[in-house]
């Protein structure tokens, strides 16, 4: 069995998941989204004056033995919100792993609604390093560079809200997390944990992504999104009505009655069945799970967020520039 370091992972509403790190010396610690659709870490400072700081847990430098003050002013922008503040450095610790010392983002600025209401403190980004700050090596890269995982790969098992047991592993893949065998997939740019999508369809006709697509697989992005033309298209062929908040109601009927969509990569099927992509709150509405990426990231990508993922058990393999998929456990 191969090494392997697992960091268990908290769900918040089927929304995000996140886990514990610390970091300073002595530690101090924050809740962290773990998220392939980014790349660097940061959390909130003392000298953070956003609304959004004054309810999450702040890293104060003065307190940490071991910090070291970079300097470099940062500015972070997400699907969702945004980050300003500066470049630092100090041991970072994750459950499992050795400590390691981590340039690292102290926020000043967060703003927006978004990380209001949020229950995590900040982000720790898993995708590559070209997407990351310049200059700056990312904590996996930091981990493996250094020998500090027996392989150069990580990968996420995601339950639903009622189940206990979200984790991401690093270092090793954990056969018991998965059903069956992995199926791999190539990364085809190194920016993004992107890769190439050959159809979406649905009894057995094609709704979206007729001619193959462009698809990033995002542990940090909740739904399925995707160009604004064919989301609509299958808005329209599952019923989904636009609601004035925006957000596309069902009829909770429908989680009984529609089929499975099929998502097909590298010659292999991965059904999404309704109770998937059709979300009942506990106000007792159904929403849809499928969303027009937001404006400010590459139109024409897909991103297969929480939705996908909770279905299926995901390896992250840096060593070999690829993917795997397998239903989970």
């Amino acid at each position: 069995m191969m090494e392997v370091s697992y960091e268990p992972l908290r769900n918040y509403l089927d929304l995000a998941y996140m886990g514990t790190i610390s970091i300073g010396t002595p530690p101090q610690e924050f809740k962290v989204i773990f998220d392939t659709g980014s790349t660097d870490l940061w959390v909130p400072s003392i000298y953070c004056y956003s609304p959004a700081c004054a309810h999450h847990n702040v890293f104060n430098p003065l307190r940490s033995s071991t910090f070291q003050f970079l300097g470099q002013p940062l500015s972070l922008s997400y699907g969702t919100g945004s980050m300003k503040g500066f470049l630092a450095s100090d041991t970072v610790k994750v459950t499992g792993l050795p400590e390691v010392v981590q340039e690292f983002g102290l926020s000043i600025q967060e703003p927006g609604q978004f990380m209001d209401s949020v229950p995590f403190d900040g982000i720790l980004g898993l995708a590559y390093p070209t997407l990351g700050i310049r200059g700056t090596t990312p904590f996996f890269d930091n981990l493996w560079k250094q020998g500090l995982v027996s392989q150069g790969l990580f990968a996420f098992y995601l339950t639903n809200e009622e189940k206990k047991g979200s984790v991401v592993m690093f270092g090793g893949v954990d056969p018991a997390y998965y059903k069956g065998e992995l199926n791999w997939v190539p990364v085809t740019r190194p920016f993004f944990w992107q890769f190439t999508v050959s159809s979406i369809s649905l009894n057995g006709a094609v709704i979206g992504c007729d001619s193959g697509c462009h698809a990033i697989l995002d542990t940090g992005t909740s739904l399925v999104t995707g160009p604004p033309e064919p989301i609509f298209n299958i808005q329209r062929i599952i019923n989904a009505r636009q609601s004035y908040g925006g957000e596309y109601i069902m009829d909770c009927e429908a989680i009984n009655t529609l089929p499975d969509i099929i998502i097909t990569i590298n010659g292999v099927d991965y059904p999404l069945p309704a109770s998937a992509y059709i979300r009942q709150e506990r106000t007792g509405i159904c929403y849809s799970n499928f969303l027009a990426t937001p404006g400010n990231l590459a139109q024409e990508i897909w991103i297969l967020g929480d939705v996908f993922l909770r279905l299926y058990f995901s390896v992250f393999d840096r060593e070999n520039n690829r993917i795997g998929l397998a239903p989970a456990a």
